[in-house]
């Protein structure tokens, strides 16, 4: 199983609306310096793991985060708004052999700040549940 920064990550690139491209312009796990317009994901501390009995289900409740940085803060909450309308509510769907019964966005897109060259940061957080 990826982690599911991997899985939303191949999500948003055949979502070709978005204009994404893994590693042009999308990344996993660390923002580049450039280019200045970039989304990146990371993978944060969500729920643990469904515990049944047998111990042999493997149902996870993950979290993930979406930051958008951009030199035009309007254009960088537009591209924000539109991932999370992509993605919020998604169900049934498999992705890399991983079974997703929900992604839910739980806040955002809201303003994380300003970096040191002056792009706008913005978040969204998701839920995630798969097994």
């Amino acid at each position: 199983m990826n982690p599911a920064s991997e899985d939303i990550k191949d999500l948003l690139v055949e979502q070709s609306s978005l204009g994404l491209t893994f590693k042009t312009n999308l990344f996993v796990g660390r923002e580049p310096d450039h280019p200045n317009d970039v989304v990146t994901i990371f993978d944060t501390p969500g729920f643990g793991p469904m515990l049944t009995m047998t111990k042999e289900s493997r149902y996870f409740y993950d979290s993930i985060q979406i930051r958008v940085r951009s030199e035009d803060y309007l254009t960088g909450y537009e591209l924000a708004l539109s991932i999370l309308d992509f993605l919020h509510g998604k169900s049934h769907e498999e992705v890399n052999e991983t079974y997703y019964s929900l992604i839910q966005c739980v806040n955002g897109p809201a303003l994380l700040d300003w970096d040191k060259n002056n792009r706008a940061r913005f978040f969204i957080n998701f839920n995630v549940q798969r097994r």
